[in-house]
């Protein structure tokens, strides 16, 4: 896991690479997935465990800036209410092996009920990516352990490129923006591997101060909420201790009788300082973990390089490379899965191969 952890900034440079070419989107990669969603203005996202993670960061994407209306579905649920969810929608399945039996499933109602389908996979031979409409394969190279780290990373990659392409497509970003996008996600690699020896060393520390905490609460707004759910995931399968992942303003609405010093917060607080929204959204997060610093919470926060407002109210604070506001996700997400593997091995887990679970479930 930790080696996999360690690939990231080659597997999302692979990825990148195979859609763009000369700081533009490559026209050939995306005309299938063009033609899949010609005149759809809707779309369904079906996947499961930290797939459907990304499927929700996705849905952000597409909705705010391609303007597409986006549900997200678990997989399993699909099949059995596919005719109560959006009309006429293109149908987006994300599954790291292409075989998970569940999204295989929704795959294939939506060809059954005769909707356009993308398949987002690390496998383009894989069946999903052969029987639906259009593929767009994530180039993670083989994922051994169970935990999922750089499928994911890049996964996030390929549907902010997605984006990108549709909200070209409709109008609603310029060539020049779409540039100036591509240049920031091309630069993000080598970031991110400047990042990891610094994280690898502070989250082993945190790991080491709340090796016996109880359970822990995530917490994150707007995309950073998809993030929080996939780091608390990684926390329980990888160490087999109680995590859950929380829109930051639903704390207040009953999570927070359970925070105590023995049940840490990890916060999400990044922000982008050029998007007005982004910035809002960070202000909002900061008054919680006053709030929560007052009652006497133990906070682990993600914070934007430079930020000296998070560090006065957090225990520990992780900073992480300014960014626009939704490649913010790649970078938070790295140190979320380091703190898993810490904790993991500090707990004597195989965090490889955690008990109960295996790589791709192929049966329901």
């Amino acid at each position: 896991m930790l080696r996999e952890i360690y690939e990231q900034p080659e597997a999302l440079s692979a990825t990148i690479r195979n859609y763009v070419s000369e700081h533009a989107l490559n026209p050939g990669a995306f005309a299938s997935v063009a033609e899949a969603l010609r005149g759809h203005q809707r779309v369904v996202i079906a996947a499961s465990g930290s797939s459907r993670h990304a499927g929700l960061a996705g849905e952000i994407m597409l909705e705010d800036l391609a303007g597409l209306t986006v549900d997200v579905e678990y997989a399993s649920e699909y099949c059995y209410r596919s005719t109560h969810t959006l009309q006429d929608p293109g149908v987006i399945v994300i599954s790291q092996s292409g075989e998970t039996a569940d999204t295989l499933a929704a795959l294939r109602e939506g060809k059954a009920r005769g909707l356009s389908t993308i398949a987002i996979t690390n496998n383009s031979n894989s069946t999903m990516a052969r029987e639906a409409d259009a593929s767009l394969p994530t180039i993670a190279g083989r994922e051994k352990a169970i935990p999922a780290t750089k499928s994911f990373t890049t996964q996030l990659a390929v549907l902010y490129l997605l984006t990108l392409s549709m909200s070209r497509l409709r109008g609603r970003m310029t060539v020049h923006s779409v540039s100036n996008l591509i240049d920031q996600l091309e630069a993000l690699p080598g970031l991110l591997e400047r990042s990891l020896p610094t994280w690898e060393e502070q989250l082993h520390t945190v790991a080491e101060h709340t090796r016996n905490a109880r359970g822990f609460l995530y917490l994150g707004r707007g995309i950073h909420y998809a993030i929080a759910r996939e780091g608390a995931l990684k926390l329980k399968e990888s160490a087999y201790i109680q995590a859950e992942g929380y829109p930051a303003g639903e704390l207040k609405h009953g999570p927070n009788a359970l925070v105590t010093k023995e049940s840490p917060l990890v916060m999400l607080a990044t922000q982008d300082r050029n998007d007005p929204d982004s910035v809002l959204r960070y202000e909002k997060t900061l008054q919680l973990m006053k709030d929560m610093q007052a009652q006497g919470a133990e906070i682990i926060a993600l914070a934007t390089e430079g930020d000296s407002e998070v560090p006065q109210v957090a225990r520990f604070t992780i900073p992480v490379p300014n960014a626009s506001e939704y490649l913010l996700t790649i970078f938070e997400v790295v140190p979320l899965q380091l703190f898993a593997y810490f904790t993991a091995i500090l707990h004597g887990v195989d965090v490889d191969s955690p008990r109960n679970l295996v790589k791709a479930v192929v049966q329901e």
